[in-house]
């Protein structure tokens, strides 16, 4: 008797040539891409790191060059920063002490600046108490954790109201920065609408030497809200 088994229709059907065939139709495109692409898999894998560093840059974080020294002594001319552009989109607001990346078209000057927030919406900030201090909303604000040494405060008097939506900023480096001080007889009275902020410095990534992370001063916290209640 012939007693060697025969192969039955369930052994035909359990035959892994199915699976191979799936895997092979599963990669076909991106196989018949590299055919026609010159550098083949090497030029695909370039194509989509760029892909997603672009989306990367244009949705979440973005490198800045810091362009003067308005910023110093925190932030040297020639530092790159990385700008989160996350911080605001979820119905964050910027807070009194963020360091802030905006377009000042049409307000400072055709181009993105980099400034500290010194007021927020419906803030009074004034220049300044009887030691040289700028107040916000009756407080008085210790900047000299992050003021530039040797700089005041402000050279210059002022009394403003900061209009909802909106920003009162200043730089760090006072008798080199630019900012809403300068622009109170501007278009916008000095303020950077906050629809125009493109997101929040969070660190110093080079060079390697100042590598660190930007955090809001504490001199901020006892400020209280235009309201009353403690920001």
């Amino acid at each position: 008797m012939d007693t060697e088994a025969q192969p039955t229709e369930r052994d035909r059907s359990s035959s892994p040539e199915p699976e191979a065939a799936e895997d092979r139709s599963r990669f076909a495109f991106p196989a018949r891409v590299t055919d026609w692409l010159p550098g083949g898999w090497i030029t695909l894998t370039l194509f989509a790191c760029l892909a997603f560093l672009l989306v990367l840059n244009a949705f979440v974080a973005q490198p800045f060059q810091i362009p003067s020294g308005s910023m110093e002594q925190g932030l040297r001319i020639g530092d790159r920063v990385l700008v989160n552009k996350l911080a605001y989109r979820f119905g964050a607001e910027p807070r009194r002490g963020d360091v802030v990346v905006f377009d000042g078209t049409g307000y400072f000057g055709d181009a993105d600046y980099i400034k500290r927030v010194v007021g927020v919406g419906g803030d009074r900030v004034v220049c300044c108490d009887k030691e040289g201090r700028i107040e916000v909303n009756g407080r008085s604000v210790d900047e000299t954790a992050f003021l530039y040494p040797g700089d005041t405060p402000s050279t210059v008097p002022f009394y403003v109201e900061v209009p909802d939506g909106t920003l009162f900023v200043l730089g760090d480096h006072r008798s080199d920065s630019s900012d809403s001080r300068d622009h109170l007889g501007s278009p916008g009275g000095g303020m950077i609408p906050v629809k125009d902020v493109i997101g929040r410095a969070d660190w110093i990534v080079w060079p390697y030497a100042h590598w660190t992370h930007l955090t809001r001063p504490a001199a901020y916290a006892r400020v209280p809200a235009a309201g009353g209640t403690h920001g």
